[in-house]
């Protein structure tokens, strides 16, 4: 992750799950830097929630590790939120490495939404012509989705918690959808600006650990179809155990 420091006043909290790359060594280099390390991988949730609590700021940056965060853009995000009292969240347009741009917004997940998803995606990372300039003009467009991708969320504090922060039953994935529906129920609203940009290096992590990430997205997947769609979550269940 490199995030260049906001103008506004702010705190630094890394949550650090049981890595084993030096990230904690690294971290406490800064004196400024608050550094959390877990004994155990807690999953993505649980960390959230523990940084969230350990912070005091009015806003809480939720941000991946695969990030590139570059000047001005904490700032701008902090801009853009306030601009609207209703709203709770603001996510950036995210993009990869070569400029190309991340569909990281979207509609409340159901079978057929995460197809249309899904597909779209698929499209996109193929080199469709004919996606990438449809998504290309949808993420420079202000939006008001129903959520925004978690790798780069900014969110208020009083919101944060009058939802309980994050569902901490989501190990890894699904947990952002999840969060701007807790929130939207209260009829707070959720924001898509183009007006800032975070490069999201997309995949570092499963990479690394392709089979545990395959096995958390199942089951965060099923816990949220669970919670969300019960109609589904059966039919849900038996398809992952017959996928090979």
């Amino acid at each position: 992750m490199s995030c260049s420091p906001p103008h506004a006043a702010h705190e630094i909290v890394v949550v650090d799950n049981a890595s084993k790359d030096g990230s904690v060594a690294v971290a406490r280099r800064w004196n400024d830097v608050t550094v959390i390390a877990s004994a155990v991988n807690q999953g993505f949730a649980v960390a959230t929630n523990t940084g969230i609590r350990s912070s005091s700021g009015s806003a809480v940056l939720l941000l991946n590790s695969d990030t590139v965060v570059p000047p001005g853009a904490v700032d701008g995000l902090l801009r853009e939120l306030k601009r609207y009292p209703d709203a709770a969240v603001a996510g950036p347009r995210l993009v990869d490495a070569a400029g190309r741009p991340e569909l990281s917004f979207g509609q409340m997940l159901t079978p057929f939404n995460e197809w249309r998803q899904k597909r779209t995606m698929l499209s996109l990372e193929r080199g469709d012509p004919a996606t990438l300039q449809r998504i290309h003009r949808l993420t420079h467009e202000e939006q008001w989705p129903d959520w925004v991708s978690g790798a780069c969320l900014l969110v208020w504090r009083s919101d944060a918690e009058a939802v309980g922060l994050l569902d901490e039953r989501f190990f890894m994935y699904t947990e952002d959808v999840d969060f701007c529906a807790a929130l939207r129920a209260r009829s707070r609203r959720i924001l898509f600006t183009p007006a800032v940009e975070v490069v999201h290096l997309r995949g570092r992590s499963v990479a690394a650990v392709p089979a545990e990430t395959a096995e958390a997205y199942r089951r965060s997947h099923l816990a949220f179809y669970q919670k969300h769609h019960p109609a589904f979550a059966g039919l849900l269940g038996i398809y992952k155990r017959l996928r090979p």
